[in-house]
């Protein structure tokens, strides 16, 4: 009988210990030793230029050390639709620290006194880590020559996975047609009035706040057409309706589909990564937003208003008198 009874305590705490491993699976380590992450086309001394410039930056000395050659470009960015080569050089590097708060943050660092990367924006940097999975990481970006900069985002990405937090493959593609679509925005917005990228990466991280939102964290499917009310939501208060033309908010309702069906939402993080990449956006650049939010008040609605009554009557004084000179 005591035998028996045992038999059946064992039973129970082992069901108990397996049903408590379930509800907590054991993760990686939140936080690791920092990785900079070296283009394989550096020459001796730009490499360690690079890697000095991103210590000095970073404050930190002898991070790990991994190379991004042109494997690890076709590895993670050509799924996207680029088309690097295992030959394809590489000298845009970073140095990555994962922490355990504080959000995504990206320094995109002069190399002796320049900054060398011609094309992705800190802000967009931000945005595709986002996309990608990434959480509470300090980035710091640099390249020793003119370039695009896709080879440090690549460099990211395997940073993580050889730190035992392998990114979502879809989620990468998603966030490489990020860089490229919010790029192509910018250049082709370049100097327009009403314009800034800050303004464009603000209004974007709020639309995946938005999205995680109406989906529940991803459980439920947004229709194109609710993508699109979120898109003009966000794009009518950051004051870009209109600025951004119709292709290019077509152009951005695409990615947002994208980011959806990579399965991003459904990251218990990702809503609140967001609203974390929003408010250090706005707060790197507080007289702008200020500025944008003073235009949306209600009196500056009430002058317009005012404004158009005003434009009405004129008209319709005018057709008045042109109709009493027929009467």
């Amino acid at each position: 009988m005591k035998k028996g009874l045992f038999t059946l305590m064992a039973a129970a705490a082992f069901a108990l210990v397996a049903a408590a491993t379930q509800a907590a699976p054991v993760h990686a380590d939140e936080t690791w030793a920092p990785v900079a992450t070296l283009g394989v086309s550096l020459t001796a001394d730009q490499k360690t230029g690079t890697l000095n410039t991103l210590e000095n930056a970073a404050n930190v000395t002898n991070p790990s050390e991994l190379t991004v050659n042109g494997n690890t470009l076709v590895k993670y960015l050509n799924p996207a639709g680029s088309t690097f080569t295992a030959n394809s050089g590489v000298w845009s590097s970073a140095l990555v620290q994962k922490t355990s708060s504080g959000g995504i943050n990206v320094t995109i660092v002069n190399y002796n006194g320049t900054n060398n990367i011609t094309t992705i924006t800190a802000d967009q940097y931000r945005n595709a880590a986002l996309t990608a999975g990434v959480t509470n990481a300090n980035i710091y970006i640099t390249s020793a020559v003119r370039i695009d900069g896709s080879g440090a985002l690549a460099g990211v990405y395997a940073a993580f996975a050889q730190n035992g937090q392998t990114l979502n493959s879809a989620q990468i593609t998603a966030a490489q047609d990020e860089v490229n679509t919010l790029s192509g925005i910018t250049s082709a917005n370049k100097d327009k009035d009403g314009y800034s990228d800050k303004q464009l990466n603000n209004a974007v991280a709020g639309m995946k706040s938005q999205m995680a939102s109406q989906s529940n964290n991803g459980s439920q499917t947004l229709s194109q057409n609710q993508i699109g009310n979120i898109v003009d939501s966000q794009l009518k208060d950051n004051q870009l309706a209109g600025v951004i033309n119709n292709n290019q908010r077509t152009q951005i309702i695409n990615l947002l589909v994208k980011i959806q069906n990579s399965g991003a939402l459904k990251s218990s993080d990702f809503k609140a990564q967001a609203q974390k990449l929003m408010s250090s956006i706005q707060d790197s650049a507080k007289n702008l937003f200020s500025k944008l939010k003073g235009l949306d008040t209600q009196e500056n609605r009430n002058l317009l208003q005012k404004i158009w009554d005003g434009i009405v009557s004129f008209f319709s004084q005018i057709v008045a008198w042109v109709q009493g000179l027929f009467n």
